[in-house]
Order: C-alpha cells, then sequence, then structure tokens
C-alpha cells in the first residue's frame, strides 16, 4: 500500500515483480512487433494491479533499462507511431527525446492513499529509449510526462546544471496537486452553445467579471443580453408589430421594452396553449447616480461640478473618494430628422465627489447634505469669476438646446466619443455615474469576486446563461412548457414604471404566447396557463458577514461558493412557501445543487423583491432564491468566485427539470 508524505514513494515496496523478460541483447525488432510487446506488458500490469488494487510504484533505473525495447522503423513511420519516442535534431547538435501522446484512454486506478494514477503511466516509462546516464536530467530514467529533454548536454553548461528534484520527487509532486484540484464539476450537463462546451462553476468566474466591467449602465447591460441571446440563434420580437406568424413551437426569441428591460422565452417543441411557463425573474438596475435635467452648474472655488441626483440609496458613504465614470444612452437627430439610441461608456474616472478631510473637526463623521456637499467634481475652470452673460455664452448647441442644459467639456467629450459633429443634434440623454474599478477576483485561493454591481446583475446574468445553456440541447415534442427568463428595470425604485416588473411586460408577453400557440386566447385558457407555470423570483441575498454574526438568524446564514439561497419572510416580502420550496428542492436534487436559507431577524428590516409583485398579478407558484453577496447597497460588494457557475446550474436544472417534477405535485 502506497502511504501519504512527500518522499512516500521512495519508501514504498513491492513483492510483485512488475519486469517482462528483458532480451538478451540490444536488437531491433519491427514498429509492430514492439507495440505487440508494450501491449503485453501493459496487460500485465493491469492483471497484477486489478489483483492486488495496487498503485505501482516507479520503476527503477535498472528495471527501465532491463525493459528497454529498442525500435527500427523508417524514417515516415515516426510520426504514426503513437506511444512511442521521437528524436528531434536541432541545428545546434543536442538530439531532442519527445514522447509521443498516447491514444490509450485508460480508467484511473484508485488507492486510498494517492489520488488516481494513469493505468498507462507504465507504458510511457518501459516504451522510451535511455539516455546515458551521465548526461540524463533524470540520472538515467525517461522524462516523466513528456516533453523535451536533452539527450546529449553541452560541455559549457555541464557545471551551471542546478540540482534536479528526483523522479520520485517529482511524481509524487504531481499526484498531490492532482489531489488538491476541485473533485469534479456540479455542471454535468450544461453544454453552451458559443463553442458548445462543458462548463464547470470556476469557468464562469472571469465571464462574469468581464460582464461586470463592460456593461456598466441598465441599457449596456440589456444590449449585451440581446447580443448574445441572437449569437445564440433566438430571434428579436418586437412589441410594436403582431407575433401571430412569429412565435411557434421550438422556436427561441427575445423582446425588449425601453432598452432598460428584456424578456427571454423558448417554447418547447411539443408546447400547447394552457401548458406552464417555467420562469425566472430578477432585475438589471443598480443604485447609482444619474445626471438631473439640466445638470450644467456654475463653477465653485475653480472646479467644475456635475448635477446628480441619487437613484435609489446611491450616494451613501461608500460613493465617496470612488473613481467615477459617465454612461448612459443619448438620443441623436441624424440629417433626416430621424432620432436614434446610441450608448455611450467614459470609462475612465471622470468624476469624484471629495471627502472632508478629519481635520476639519466634524468632517465626515456628521450628516452630510447630499445637494451641496455629495456634488461631484469632473474638472477644473475659473469660469465661476465670469458673469451670467459669459457663463451662458460658454454653453455649446445654442440657445434653446438640450445641450446647452449641460457641462461644455462632458458635451464635448460624449460628441468626440459618438462621432457627434452638431452639438445641437443631441436630442436628450440618460445617463449615470457608475465605479470605474474592473471587476476583480480576490482571495488567497482566489475565492472571491470584488465588483461593483452585483445586485443584481449577478443573479440575472446567470438566469440568461442558464437559459443559453438549456437551449443548447434541440427541442422535442417531449418538451411541452416554455421557458422564460426576464431581467427588469427599477427594482430599486418600487418597479413602477412600464419597464418595472409591476408592469404588464411579463403578463403581456405570456399571454401573447398563449395567443400565438392557440390562436387566440381568453381567461380561461390564460388561468389554466398561470396555474401550471411556476416562477423563481432570483435577487441576491445577504452572505453571512463574519464581523457581524449576531446581525444574522442562527440557522438562516449563507455562506459564499456554496449554493442558491431560498430566502423566506412571514409578512409576505418574499414568496417562498412549502410548496414553492419542496419544488425547488427536488430541482436541486436532480441538478446536483445545494440549497441554503435565509431569514431576517425579528429586530431588523427586510427588503423586497419582484417576485410578490409578479405572483400576485399572475396567480403563479412562486419562490423567492438567488444568490448570496456581502455589503449588499455598497458601491463594491463582495459573492463566491464560483457562485456565478452555481447559479447557471441550478437554474438550467429548472429549466430542464420542472415539467417533470411539476408531475409529482397534485
Amino acid at each position: 500500500m502506497v502511504k501519504n508524505g512527500v518522499n512516500s514513494l521512495r519508501s514504498s515496496t513491492s513483492n510483485l515483480s512488475l519486469r517482462p523478460q528483458p532480451p538478451s541483447s540490444d536488437v531491433n525488432i519491427s514498429a509492430a512487433a514492439a507495440r505487440q510487446q508494450i501491449a503485453d506488458l501493459e496487460a500485465r500490469i493491469a492483471q497484477l494491479q486489478a489483483r492486488d488494487n495496487l498503485v505501482p510504484a516507479p520503476p527503477s533505473p535498472e528495471s527501465v533499462r532491463e525493459s528497454t525495447v529498442h525500435v527500427s522503423y523508417p524514417e515516415e513511420e515516426e510520426d504514426e507511431i503513437k506511444g512511442m519516442t521521437m528524436k528531434y535534431n536541432r541545428a545546434d547538435g543536442i538530439n531532442y527525446v519527445r514522447e509521443a501522446p498516447s491514444t490509450t484512454s485508460k480508467p484511473y486506478l484508485q488507492s486510498p492513499a494517492l489520488p488516481p494514477a494513469p493505468a498507462h503511466w507504465a507504458r510511457q516509462y518501459f516504451a522510451q529509449p535511455i539516455a546515458p546516464h551521465h548526461s540524463h536530467p533524470y540520472g538515467g530514467m525517461p522524462a516523466p510526462f513528456g516533453g523535451l529533454y536533452p539527450t546529449t548536454e553541452p560541455a559549457s553548461h555541464a557545471n551551471e546544471r542546478k540540482p534536479e528534484k528526483s523522479l520520485f520527487e517529482k511524481y509524487n509532486e504531481s499526484l498531490q496537486e492532482q489531489h488538491n484540484k476541485p473533485k469534479g464539476s456540479l455542471i454535468t450537463k450544461g453544454l453552451v452553445r458559443e463553442g458548445n462546451v462543458l462548463k464547470s462553476p470556476e469557468a464562469y468566474t472571469q465571464p462574469f467579471c468581464d460582464f461586470l466591467t463592460d456593461n456598466p449602465t441598465v441599457w449596456h447591460t440589456v444590449n449585451y443580453f440581446e447580443t448574445k441571446l441572437e449569437k445564440a440563434g433566438f430571434k428579436k420580437l418586437s412589441e410594436r408589430k403582431t407575433w401571430d406568424d412569429e412565435v411557434k413551437p421550438g422556436g427561441k426569441y427575445f423582446v425588449s421594452r425601453n432598452g432598460s428591460s428584456l424578456i427571454a422565452f423558448m417554447v418547447g417543441g411539443g408546447y400547447k396553449a394552457g401548458n406552464g411557463v417555467a420562469m425566472i425573474a430578477g432585475h438589471v438596475d443598480a443604485l447609482t447616480a444619474r445626471l438631473k435635467p439640466v445638470s450644467n452648474k456654475r463653477n465653485a472655488a475653480g472646479y467644475v461640478q456635475l448635477g446628480v441626483a441619487p437613484y435609489a440609496g446611491a450616494l451613501n458613504p461608500t460613493w465617496w473618494d470612488r473613481d467615477l465614470g459617465v454612461g448612459g444612452r443619448v438620443l441623436v437627430k441624424d440629417s433626416t430628422g430621424k432620432i436614434t439610441t446610441k450608448l455611450v461608456k467614459l470609462g475612465w474616472p471622470i468624476a469624484r465627489i471629495p471627502t472632508l478631510a478629519p481635520h476639519f473637526g466634524i468632517g465626515m463623521f456628521g450628516s452630510n447634505n447630499a445637494e451641496t456637499q455629495a456634488v461631484p467634481i469632473i474638472g477644473l475652470d475659473n469660469a465661476d469669476t465670469h458673469s451670467e452673460e459669459e457663463f451662458k455664452n460658454l454653453t455649446l448647441g445654442g440657445e434653446g438646446t438640450f445641450a446647452a442644459t449641460q457641462p461644455p467639456k462632458l458635451v464635448r467629450t460624449i460628441a468626440n466619443e459618438l462621432g457627434i459633429q452638431d452639438y445641437s443634434s443631441i436630442v436628450n440623454w440618460e445617463l449615470e455615474l457608475f465605479d470605474t474599478q474592473p471587476a476583480q477576483i480576490g482571495g488567497l485561493d482566489k475565492e472571491f469576486i470584488f465588483a461593483g454591481r452585483i445586485d443584481d446583475k449577478l443573479c440575472s446574468w446567470s438566469a440568461i446563461e442558464s437559459l443559453l445553456a438549456s437551449a443548447a440541447a434541440p427541442t422535442s415534442e417531449d418538451d411541452g412548457i416554455v421557458k422564460l427568463v426576464g431581467v427588469f428595470d427599477d427594482e430599486e425604485i418600487g418597479s413602477l414604471l412600464r419597464q418595472g416588473a409591476r408592469g404588464n411586460f411579463l403578463p403581456g408577453t405570456i399571454e401573447r404566447i398563449v395567443e400565438c400557440a392557440k390562436g387566440g386566447s381568453g381567461a380561461n385558457l390564460l388561468s389554466q396557463t398561470y396555474a401550471n407555470s411556476f416562477l423563481i423570483s432570483a435577487d441576491v441575498i445577504h452572505a453571512v458577514n463574519p464581523n457581524f454574526l449576531g446581525s444574522y438568524l442562527e440557522g438562516h446564514a449563507p455562506r459564499l461558493n456554496v449554493g442558491l439561497v431560498i430566502s423566506a419572510d412571514s409578512n409576505g416580502h418574499m414568496t417562498t412557501d412549502s410548496v414553492s420550496t419542496a419544488v425547488l428542492t427536488r430541482i436541486a436534487e436532480k441538478s446536483d445543487s445545494r440549497l441554503q436559507l435565509f431569514m431576517i431577524r425579528n429586530d431588523s428590516r427586510s427588503g423586497g423583491t419582484v417576485g410578490p409583485m409578479l405572483s400576485s398579478a399572475m396567480g403563479v407558484r412562486a419562490i423567492d432564491a438567488g444568490i448570496p453577496q456581502l455589503s449588499m447597497h455598497s458601491i463594491r460588494a463582495t459573492t463566491g468566485a464560483l457562485d456565478p457557475g452555481l447559479g447557471v446550474n441550478v437554474f438550467k436544472g429548472f429549466f430542464d427539470n420542472f415539467e417533470s417534477v411539476d408531475k409529482e405535485f397534485e
């Protein structure tokens, strides 16, 4: 039995001889004969290992030399011999030997003390010619894991060689590295259309960070989703046109509203009107500060300032002394009079809200006025010494234009960014501030994601990714439901606008889907659809903070990198109940996912989600379940590096398994 330890293989022995009888002398044999000898040797090794359930110790140099097979074959056949050795001559006179990759795929042999070792490991040793002992970097042994090594060392470098670790140390260390790697993916069926590749949770970490960095505003986010969906074969629909000849079983579609909310769905090949809809709903808006309609301000003490207003809980203390960029959408009129929307992102630090140094007494520890003391600075200019008339003359676009109400320097910068020549062609814009620091992977073992705007682009991104993963598999007539993701704007301010979840965007979309399937719809058919449907209200949940454990309810403190969190509330701020919890639990079991629980303490205030408003409007079964994060509503928050991928896994499991799980419930 091989024992664990840094040098355990040195002291391990076996009473089984794995050596074949060596040839009496070096002989030349054909390639076919060499293959047969190697195959026989490998079969013998496998039999002995299976009998004693042992991982073989690496052979000694003497045994390798005794069992080496020297092969002679024509030069043109060299590259065709798999699992053998190929020599390469370089201009410097050094002969290099490369071990060709083996095409044999063997299961790993298990050892209680060490991680798996390949069954064809010995083949790679026994089949490789041996260089002279004095010149070989492994003391006469073949390179343990392939690669190039010199068979003859130049004399000028002979005395410069650093001491090499022994073969046994290298082999043992490689096994230890393999043992320390994650023991497999939680995503076993997560095919993604782009490249059609299976992705494990860690594979989603960097793409999610890139998404957050590249799409700082709600308009950039929805545009990103539209582009990704179109690449995956989803067809864009217009709310302003009929869908009668568009939506059909087996199709994939998406529709947006206001450029800031989006619904994507795919219709099962066997869908019939009245069947259910598996829905995931989240929001893509985040705390920010938006430019006022007239954001131009008189300079103060030589500083150019920007008039902004907080969106939701922004301009809180975490926004002070941060590097802030400006982005959003701009409405531009072209020469024909047509007005189009263009997205702009000034991604470098432009604005900053400076704090007052503590040397001034109460400083930032007092109550700060959000109107007069939280005003961003965006440049330097002594125009405040000018008269009112001179100040007006500095504006751009002409009197009465929108550009004249905005800071001239900002107008110039945005016009240059979008290639606008005539400032008066800027009809209007919606711009906001955002933290320019990119989303980053952190922690000693890269366990965290540090980023802005995690709430709630996190759950929305994972939901869209899960829909794309589910859509990669071809639909069939056995697929009788609609799979849908809705991401909404304005959740942080109550969802009361038309692009918010309280509007008719989601119910109206479902009604039109039913109408296309039936050729007409009515209250009876629509109510049947809602009764057969299920909604996951996906919004981020509070992860446990180790510095404030007393603020959490015992048994309801979610951890990062573990799994989705079911959120409950006794006062109806969440949609979770016993039935919906049982449904999601079964789905998690089928998708190899873990679930956690969260509930706020009785002496704390609960937040809200889009779940209650949507489930009550449609009468669908629903649950609130989201991905955990630290520092909610801070300009920079934290989630687990695996959490985006874990979210994709369970959401995809919901789409793939809801129809079968639903049949388990009366």
